[in-house]
């Protein structure tokens, strides 16, 4: 069972594993091409196929955990020694990082120097 699909470079097909009905993948194995299913264990030998190029998808970036530079916006500010510079002020920004029967994690930002730790 296969489906044409037309692409502006190249026309090629998806095909479907027999078994389980999900798209087969091209896969190596020992020098050669085949399709493979990444859900049972189906797979077909290709023969006579040169694969001419690959492309990878681009991976987005990850962003910050706290969300980024916006998080540090709009944060309240509290007495805290920084261990970096030894300044007296620091933002802080509280987040629930494990289960709700545990307690926040705080994280520090200090106004001086920038530098961040969590408690």
């Amino acid at each position: 069972m296969n489906s044409k699909v037309v692409n502006e470079s190249s026309i090629f097909y998806i095909d479907f594993c027999p078994n389980c009905s999900n798209i087969l993948h091209l896969d190596e194995y020992l020098g050669e091409m085949r399709q493979k299913c990444q859900v049972c264990p189906y797979f077909s030998a290709i023969k006579n196929v040169m694969l001419a190029s690959r492309s990878f998808y681009k991976l987005k970036e990850i962003d910050s955990v706290l969300g980024g530079k916006a998080a540090w916006e709009n944060v309240d500010s509290i007495d805290v020694v920084c261990n970096s510079c030894n300044h007296g002020r620091a933002y802080f920004l509280q987040v629930q990082t494990r289960s709700a029967d545990e307690p926040m994690t705080v994280f520090y930002k200090c106004c001086n120097c920038g530098h961040r730790w969590r408690e």
